[in-house]
């Protein structure tokens, strides 16, 4: 293409060749000049006009822009009603995990009342009351329809009792895992799967025949039969003792001591940590015995306990029995 450009001052003619390429690029850039006038016209005209109310630009840019906006306000509507059907829901789970949290802290026998002042509760928010039996009605007047200020706070609160409750739970299996560790180091498991003879109390001694006290439970068994740990704990003793034989001691804290006698073999070094139903020992006929059999005993700040008291609320291997024995009656003080 050729393009001649004249003027009367100038005697000759110009001419300028443009090819093919030239043309489209100019016509692109044409476009793209229109485009960004048009979109500043539109943004800087129509858009302040409509924000500023003017007289005629205003309802002219309304009535164009009518669908968008509406359709933008229904999906908003939408999205406020999801928003609020799903606080609701989220504020009924959060009354169910209150009323489970009341009875967790009833198992861990704690008054959840004097823990907790009440978290905040949501907007529109009430705790479940029984229906009363009285007859009901009246017009339906719904309720309107809450902004998105009013979720967003709904929500912040519901966010600060789940806070709330989440530590709530936290303290609770706190406290129940420290009731479960004393319950481990309390000696409550048989440490002989065997009916128990000759119980805790006066009797007559099978080597002298006088009246003694007997400080423990005696476990008749075949020699090498497994003792296990009553509880957990940590070995304090493995020696060999002139009256007990080879003799294993257990600390359970507190002042709490298992002791384990006339075993033919101890398992456990000495400072090994034990855990409950752990075999520790086998039974023998070490010591002063006449049989083989476990002697065991249970001490609380070094003064023997009645091993039975213990063993009678323990829940794994054989529920204890003891055989009937006569008993000496205890001597009378002189």
């Amino acid at each position: 293409m050729q393009v001649l450009i004249t003027h009367g001052s100038v005697a000759r003619t110009r001419v300028l060749h443009l090819s093919r390429w030239q043309i489209v690029a100019a016509a692109l850039a044409l476009v793209a000049l229109l485009l960004g006038v048009s979109g500043s016209v539109y943004h800087f005209v129509f858009l302040k006009a409509a924000r500023e109310g003017w007289p005629v630009v205003a309802p002219l840019v309304r009535l164009i822009v009518r669908d968008e906006i509406e359709q933008r306000e229904r999906f908003m509507r939408d999205n406020l009603d999801a928003m609020a059907q799903r606080i609701g829901e989220m504020q009924a789970k959060l009354v169910k995990l209150e009323s489970m949290g009341d009875r967790v802290a009833g198992l861990a026998g704690l008054r959840i009342d004097e823990l907790r002042s009440a978290p905040p509760a949501a907007p529109g928010a009430s705790a479940p009351t029984a229906a009363p039996a009285a007859a009901r009605g009246g017009p339906f007047v719904p309720a309107p329809r809450p902004s998105l200020a009013q979720l967003q706070g709904a929500v912040d609160l519901l966010g600060q009792a789940t806070d709330w409750q989440t530590d709530l739970f936290t303290w609770f299996e706190s406290r129940l895992q420290e009731s479960r560790l004393a319950a481990l180091l309390v000696p409550s498991q048989p440490p002989v799967a065997v009916p128990a003879t000759s119980g805790f109390g006066f009797r007559i001694d099978p080597f002298n025949g006088r009246s003694a006290l007997h400080s423990g439970l005696d476990f008749p068994a075949e020699p090498g039969t497994p003792v296990v740990a009553a509880a957990g704990g940590l070995v304090v003793t493995r020696e060999v003792h002139p009256a007990y034989g080879n003799l294993l001691e257990i600390d359970h804290g507190n002042g709490l001591l298992t002791r384990y006698a006339h075993n033919q073999a101890i398992e456990v070094p000495l400072g090994a940590l034990v855990r409950r139903g752990q075999r520790v020992a086998t039974v023998g006929n070490t010591g002063r015995s006449t049989g083989p059999h476990l002697h065991f005993e249970v001490l609380v700040d070094g003064a023997p306990q009645d091993p039975a008291r213990f063993l009678a609320g323990g829940t794994a291997g054989t529920p204890l029995r003891l055989a009937r024995e006569p008993f000496a009656r205890p001597p009378r003080p002189r």
